[in-house]
């Protein structure tokens, strides 16, 4: 029977926070319940996790895939640990080679580095993990081979992403992704059972048919076949790295980010400034704190574009951009009562998807992977369900720029889990979806909820604005119309965007006896726990 329905909810939606020992937050409903599984099950967090981002590459293919990057920050119980799984570029992407572009490819085999998201898995599991390697892609296999309902606001995504693709230019995308040459409409079932055979073969192998056996070989021919440059040992030498984050104090916490490639440094330069500020006399929804806090994330941003690249060829290290005396000068420039457009400073030397999980024994998972521009290049391989992102897309043409494109360097990435500590322990693991969305989603809920003691959930709910370029400042509809006219006066250009430009945001808050988690209603997916 055909449902006669509308899917579009124009009515402003509350949430209620899920209060519970063991948690999962994401995106979309049921990667929740491949997460809640494995913890019913006597696995951890991490375990938890993996589970969870598996589920997301099938279930909600138009913000990531098994061609993905990761980036995760763990509380494994004692101390905080990241990690970085972004690709590399191949070894064959010279300067010379990109010598004729007037700008970084964002589709085809010019835009793929390295898909990382399978090496965070393996490598997630075998560091922490308490459940073997294969039960994690159960819940995924399943959805897969037997199909799912998808989502409304996934398969609005669906409709409007596949413009993007020429169906004469990406026939596998077609063929994968539309195979009844139309995207599936809300509650029809997608299956992808190629996916599902790959997904088996990595389970099995624990990661290594994906780079070095079948299926890295698939990719390779493919590669050669339609004039990319990826090779065999492009993909064998790929490897995630386990970092030392970068974080910034503000007031009696700590912000934690993955350092650069990612631009979680913008996050940490804005809340600096801020701190430098008198905010403490403004509402949190005032055209006088917003001002305040949209110029320090446009001074943020100018030198995040300056200055985050591959940590082998960047300038210095990122610290010296969050040095006391800097961030003063920073914050100096300005003006509270005129909107202003900003060059990066030179300090003194000296979409996407996100969860995140905790458990009853104190674990706590933020993870966050990606094809970066919806399903990614267009590039599908052949008989796998593999969709490869467009993270080339982040490196500059730019002569000497620390970001310049080149062989096997990490791009400018935009995708960034957040993790809160006080006092050396953990409180909230959190993330924002959504490109340049998340360094800005990052401090409106800091702000709201250290700075205004809002609940997570209150947070996630409020209205959010996003600086675009220049003077444009996007804005949510909830915004009273009487602030934006303050906020035009001061020199800004007000722009009223749809919620989708506004990301997703998941938290979880450790609460003396449990958690708190808030889900975005921007988004299909929801908390679960127990």
């Amino acid at each position: 029977m055909e449902d006669n329905f509308r899917w579009d909810f124009p009515y402003h939606s509350r949430r209620m926070p899920v209060l519970a020992k063991n948690i999962v937050s994401t995106s979309q409903p049921l990667a929740c319940q491949a997460g809640l599984s494995m913890l019913r099950k006597g696995g951890n967090a991490i375990d938890a996790a993996i589970a969870t981002a598996i589920a997301l590459t099938v279930v909600e293919p138009v913000n990531n895939g098994l061609g993905s990057d990761a980036f995760s920050i763990i509380w494994d119980g004692k101390k905080l640990v990241g990690l970085n799984a972004s690709g590399r570029s191949p070894a064959g992407w010279t300067v010379e080679h990109f010598s004729n572009k007037i700008s970084m490819p964002m589709f085809g085999w010019d835009s793929v580095t390295i898909p990382g998201a399978v090496s965070a898995w393996v490598e997630l599991s075998q560091k922490y993990g308490l459940l073997s390697f294969s039960e994690l892609f159960e819940p995924a296999i399943n959805y897969a081979e037997k199909g799912f309902l998808v989502s409304p606001i996934t398969a609005a995504m669906w409709k409007i992403l596949i413009k993007m693709y020429k169906k004469n230019k990406y026939p596998e995308f077609y063929e994968t992704f539309l195979p009844k040459d139309r995207p599936p409409n809300p509650g029809e079932i997608f299956s992808n059972p190629n996916q599902a055979r790959t997904l088996k073969l990595i389970a099995e192998s624990e990661g290594e048919e994906f780079y070095k056996g079948e299926i890295a070989r698939k990719i390779v021919n493919h590669s050669n076949n339609t004039g990319g440059l990826i090779t065999m040992e492009d993909l064998a030498n790929h490897e995630a790295t386990w970092v030392e984050l970068i974080s910034k104090e503000y007031h009696n916490i700590s912000l934690h980010e993955i350092p650069p490639n990612g631009q979680g440094l913008a996050a940490l330069i804005t809340l600096g400034i801020l701190e430098k500020l008198d905010m403490n006399k403004y509402e949190p929804d005032s055209p006088e704190l917003l001002h305040l806090q949209i110029e320090a994330m446009k001074l943020a941003f100018s030198d995040a574009y300056h200055y985050i690249s591959d940590p082998t060829t960047q300038e210095f290290e990122p610290q010296m951009l969050l040095k006391s005396d800097y961030l003063s000068q920073r914050a100096e420039l300005i003006n509270e009562n005129r909107a202003q457009v900003y060059n990066y400073g030179i300090p003194k030397q000296g979409d996407t998807v996100y969860l995140t999980t905790a458990d009853e024994n104190g674990m706590m998972v933020s993870f966050i992977q990606s094809n970066y521009m919806g399903f990614g290049s267009g590039i599908v391989i052949p008989g796998t369900g593999i969709s490869l992102q467009n993270r080339g897309n982040g490196f500059s043409l730019i002569e000497n720029h620390p970001n310049q494109v080149g062989p096997k360097k990490r791009p400018y990435h935009t995708i960034i889990p957040a993790f809160v500590t006080k006092n050396n322990h953990p409180l909230m693991s959190f993330g924002v979806m959504g490109g340049t969305m998340q360094p800005q989603g990052h401090i409106q809920m800091i702000l709201r909820i250290f700075d205004y003691n809002q609940n997570p959930q209150a947070a996630v709910d409020a209205p959010r604005w996003r600086v675009m370029q220049g003077l444009k400042v996007n804005f949510e509809p909830e915004f009273d119309i009487k602030t934006l006219k303050i906020l035009e006066q001061k020199g800004h250009e007000t722009l009223t965007g749809h919620y989708f430009e506004f990301g997703g945001a998941q938290i979880i808050y450790k609460l003396e006896d449990g958690y708190l988690a808030a889900s975005d209603p921007r988004k299909d997916g929801q908390a679960v726990g127990f």
